[in-house]
């Protein structure tokens, strides 16, 4: 069985930084590119960034170039989202997405002072 687990969301002042992660379980996850998008109530779900199944390639929405940073580690089946200067926009539920496709359940990031 599929399974996409993210953590490490939170409550963090603009400026602050988060690391969120992602626990894939159920398939080859060194076979799979993986990506994280964000969705704000009402508004629709957006890409945010991915990463090649090697790691080796790296894709980011305008809004966090600079800002955030995907990568991986296959021994741990694990994909992360190390998040910089963070700003009351970004907050949002975040999602771990593999091109299965198959999505997890989200993470709740929330900027605000």
């Amino acid at each position: 069985q599929v399974q996409l687990v993210e953590s490490g969301g939170g409550l963090v002042q603009p400026g602050g930084s988060l690391r969120l992660s992602c626990a894939a379980s159920g398939f080859t996850f060194s076979d799979y590119a993986m990506s994280w998008y964000r969705q704000v109530p009402g508004k629709e779900r957006e890409f945010v960034a991915r990463i090649s199944s090697t790691g080796t390639t790296t894709t980011y929405t305008n809004s966090v170039k600079g800002r955030f940073s995907i990568s991986r580690d296959n021994a741990k089946n694990t994909v992360y989202l190390q998040m910089n200067s963070l700003k009351p926009e970004d907050t949002a539920v975040y999602y771990c997405y593999t091109s299965m496709p198959y999505w997890g359940k989200g993470t709740l990031v929330t900027v605000s002072s």
